[in-house]
C-alpha cells in the first residue's frame, strides 16, 4: 500500500515510532534542526536506568540516548509528550534526521552540557 509519508520520512528503526498518527508530532520547522553535527564523543553509560522522567530540560539540548535493546545515538530534542519524544538524530552518514522515540524504550539519557 502506499504510504506518502515513506518518501518524506525513513522507516523507522526498532524502538523508534513513525511521526504521522501521532498528533502534535510532526516535523518541526526547519529552524529547530541543530546548526551543526553531533559531539564527537559518547559519554558513559550511567550505572542505572534513569528513565525519561526529567527529559524536557532537555529541550533544544544535544542529548545522549541510551535505548534498552542496547543502541545509543545522540538526540537533538524538540517535543516532549507523555508517551514520546520527537526531535532529530544524528547519523554520521546522513546527518541529522526527524524521529520520534516511545519513551517507554528509552533506558536512560544524558543531556549536552557543551
Amino acid at each position: 500500500m502506499y504510504n506518502p509519508y515513506e518518501e518524506i520520512m525513513p522507516l523507522p528503526e526498532p524502538g523508534f515510532e513513525p511521526s504521522f498518527g501521532l498528533p502534535g508530532f510532526g516535523p518541526p520547522p526547519a529552524s529547530q534542526m541543530p546548526l551543526g553535527p553531533a559531539p564527537s564523543f559518547v559519554p558513559s553509560l550511567p550505572p542505572f536506568g534513569v528513565g525519561t522522567s526529567g527529559i524536557q530540560s532537555c529541550l533544544f539540548r544535544n542529548t545522549y540516548i541510551w535505548m534498552f535493546n542496547g543502541t545509543g545515538f545522540w538526540f537533538f530534542l524538540t517535543a516532549v509528550g507523555r508517551e514520546f519524544i520527537a526531535g532529530f538524530r544524528w547519523s554520521s552518514r546522513s546527518g541529522w534526521r526527524f524521529q520520534t522515540i516511545a519513551r517507554r524504550n528509552i533506558r536512560s539519557y544524558e543531556c549536552s552540557r557543551w
